[in-house]
């Protein structure tokens, strides 16, 4: 098992990955309620660059040839950039408007999302995942982490603080209420 930036092959894996991680989100996006579409949407986006869910923005865990996690992030101070190809697709392709509150700004790597497959949870996959993002992009590159968990969950939220993020505030998002996270590096 081992993690490494994702490539364009990986994309397919990635994008069911993210469904898991955000799926009620993809469905508020494109304003459907159907899995096969939301899947397809990020596909769509999994494989292209320069946009917020772009393989170029994630890694991943392999294990026997299998993708079994992927992580998204991004720098923050590309969020209008990297959202505005996903904007006009919306537009075009599902009629809707989409333009929801900023989840991110500049002065952050934003960890947009992440998840592990149903089959290998519970096996530290995803705190492996974390973690490696933190050495890299924390502790090598001096960035401060950010991400965004919601209020309810508990779980998600205790995770995040066993490894060092602090809660620094609360956003909305696509009418949910949601804790900011980081991490700054000692």
């Amino acid at each position: 098992m081992y993690t490494r930036p994702a490539t364009l092959s990986d994309t397919k894996a990635i994008a069911s990955l993210l469904l898991l991680a955000m799926e009620d989100f993809i469905f508020e996006c494109i304003g459907v309620t159907d899995s096969v579409q939301a899947l397809a949407f990020l596909e769509h986006f999994t494989a292209l660059e320069d946009n917020q869910y772009s393989y170029q923005n994630c890694m991943v865990i392999e294990d026997q040839n299998q993708i079994v996690a992927a992580i998204n992030c991004y720098d923050g101070s590309l969020l209008h950039t990297y959202r505005l190809p996903i904007q006009n697709y919306i537009l075009t392709h599902y009629n809707k408007k989409f333009n929801p509150e900023d989840e991110t700004n500049a002065g952050e790597l934003y960890i947009d999302s992440f998840a592990v497959l149903e089959s290998h949870r519970g096996q530290g996959i995803g705190i492996k995942l974390l973690k490696h993002i933190i050495e890299i992009f924390a502790h090598d590159e001096h960035k401060t982490l950010g991400l965004l968990v919601e209020t309810h969950n508990l779980k998600a939220e205790r995770l995040y603080l066993n490894l060092s993020f602090k809660c620094v505030g609360i956003k909305t998002l696509v009418g949910k209420t949601l804790k900011h996270l980081q991490y700054t590096a000692q």
